[in-house]
């Protein structure tokens, strides 16, 4: 205690003066945050005047680290996410936003449908931005010891923000996790890709859908959204596939059997990854490449395919045509967690071992299924893919 309360002298020598909140994690961190803050060009003044009376939110402190799109089973996430209440107001707001859509479509190439989607599961299309102060988030937040380094590197984005004019300090609300506005950006991602739907000045994506949605295609396009193909199909499974293909070029899929749900063909150029988020028994999925361009808004799968598939149902679509399994055998995160361990024994994994179950998971599975004579080989992790690793 006394090396770090010396540290904290020598950091605050350096550090414009500002109270003390009484944690010391806390305020170190704040305090950290000044020299590179000073560096990308933020002021003294801006800098004591965003952190006067900053102190931690102890709602943030007792809040659980794990986020609902990792712990739910896929179904139940879509259930929440995709409900016939968000579905019916996204439509409402598509019509009403038609024309900006439009424009804002014509501009960046990213679909309207996808746009809107993304700001419905973020924040409920403006109803749901949140009303923390991002700049005490990420102190708090830092201070439990959680990616230090990165809520610093926000933090100062957030004063940068303020420097340029950008936002006031009380723009600079959002999620508990430091997410802002509609399209809920972190303060570096508002420094990136957020842009006034006019054209002219700051961004408001606080108040603004136009704005918020010519962000988010912003972000789409510039992340490499491909405008010819959609991000995920809904396909039936031939009888007679061997179970062995996962990643093929769409007109090899097309060959093998494989048909949209919906009736409509597929795209005729392009590749796709076989999905099938609950297995054999579920929904089919085809996905291709502007599925990882969703997941770099948000790396889970779940959110992925709650985005893709309220886009389709705000464009018109009725829906799956195959219904989620009714029993699901479920897994522990730390059941989860094993397998990966035993997978990587085998050589066919390579991923952490935290019992989150993503693409790299999946193909491990597969392979095991495959060498195991295990069909369907559909890459999905069960109790009994356990029981087997285990013998």
């Amino acid at each position: 205690m006394r090396i770090f309360g010396c540290l904290l002298f020598l950091v605050a020598l350096c550090a414009p003066a500002r109270a003390l909140s009484g944690d010391p994690a806390f305020d170190a961190f704040v305090a950290s945050a000044w020299a590179p803050a000073k560096a990308a060009g933020v002021s003294r003044e801006t800098f004591e005047r965003a952190t006067a009376g900053l102190a931690p939110d102890p709602a943030i402190r007792a809040r659980p680290a794990q986020q609902g799109e990792f712990s739910l089973a896929i179904h139940d996430y879509l259930a929440q996410v995709v409900s016939p209440a968000r579905v019916a107001l996204g439509r409402s707001k598509a019509a009403a936003l038609s024309p900006e859509l439009t424009n804002i479509e014509k501009r960046f190439g990213a679909p309207a449908d996808i746009c809107v989607a993304i700001w419905g599961v973020e924040s409920n299309f403006g109803g749901g931005a949140g009303h923390a102060d991002v700049l005490r988030s990420f102190a708090t937040l830092a201070a439990r010891g959680e990616r230090v380094d990165t809520f610093r590197d926000e933090f100062v984005a957030g004063l940068v923000m303020l420097e340029k004019g950008y936002a006031r300090r009380e723009n600079l609300v959002g999620s508990w996790a430091g997410a802002m506005g509609e399209p809920q950006f972190l303060p570096s991602a508002y420094l990136k890709y957020a842009v006034a739907y006019a054209g002219d000045g700051p961004a408001d994506i606080w108040r603004s859908a136009p704005d918020s949605l010519a962000s988010i295609a912003r972000f789409m396009h510039e992340s490499g959204w491909n405008p010819a193909l959609p991000a995920v199909m809904e396909v039936t499974i031939p009888a007679n596939f061997d179970w062995k293909p996962i990643d093929l070029d769409l007109a090899r899929w097309a060959r093998l059997g494989f048909r949209r749900a919906d009736g409509r063909a597929l795209p005729a150029a392009g590749a796709a990854s076989l999905f099938l988020p609950e297995g054999a028994g579920g929904p089919a999925f085809l996905l291709t490449e502007n599925w990882e361009v969703i997941r770099q808004y948000n790396t889970s799968d779940s959110y992925a395919l709650s985005v893709a598939l309220l886009a389709d149902r705000i464009g018109g679509s009725n829906g799956l045509k195959k219904a989620w399994p009714k029993a699901l055998p479920r897994m522990s995160v730390s059941q989860r967690a094993q397998a990966q361990r035993l997978l990587m024994a085998k050589g066919l994994y390579n991923g952490a071992t935290d019992g989150k179950v993503g693409r790299g998971t999946r193909n491990a599975v597969h392979e095991f299924q495959l060498a195991a004579g295990m069909l369907p080989a559909d890459g999905f992790l069960t109790p009994q893919v356990l029981q087997r690793l285990q013998e």
